[in-house]
């Protein structure tokens, strides 16, 4: 999945407009505009796409958190100039306050069981034996798992 891939869904997930989004970068005190934003979410294949960096869905993320659980003290945390899914997933995992039981039944409503061991897997130190890399597909399942969640009556 493509950081624009991400944001996207994030996006729908949530139901953010373009100004939330802005905000949200703004809790992360990274200043964007809605024309950034929107050139973020256009189709791949339109002529105003605009990639989005590591740093920036980053950022992104980073503000996420705030916009979810409230802004912590003190100076907010440097956006990731590296980023792959495991850190994307720790995010959004942090962003909404999941234990490892709710992480689990978001993949059991897409009908994708994991174990405690599978799971904690993802979240640990890619140097680390049991490491495990977090896959597109499982970052997509989980989106999905969420978005089902909050959305329960609509078909995605």
């Amino acid at each position: 999945m493509t950081n624009n891939d991400i944001f996207r869904r994030i996006r729908y997930t949530f139901d953010l407009k373009d100004n939330t989004i802005v905000d949200i970068f703004a809790l992360a005190e990274v200043p964007v505009t809605q024309p950034q934003v929107t050139a973020w979410l256009k189709k791949d294949d339109d002529d105003a796409f605009v990639t989005m960096k590591n740093k920036e869905l980053a950022a992104f993320l980073n503000g996420f958190i705030s916009f979810k659980r409230g802004k912590r003290e003190g100076p907010q945390p440097e956006p990731e100039a590296q980023l792959n899914n495991n850190m994307v997933f720790q995010k959004l995992r942090i962003a909404l306050n999941m234990k490892a039981d709710d992480v689990l039944d978001v993949f059991e409503l897409v009908g994708l069981p994991l174990s405690h061991h599978e799971l904690s897997a993802f979240f640990r130190k890619p140097s680390h034996k049991n490491y495990r890399e977090c896959k597109d597909q499982m970052l997509r399942n989980f989106l999905l798992g969420v978005q089902r969640q909050l959305r329960p009556n609509q078909d995605v």
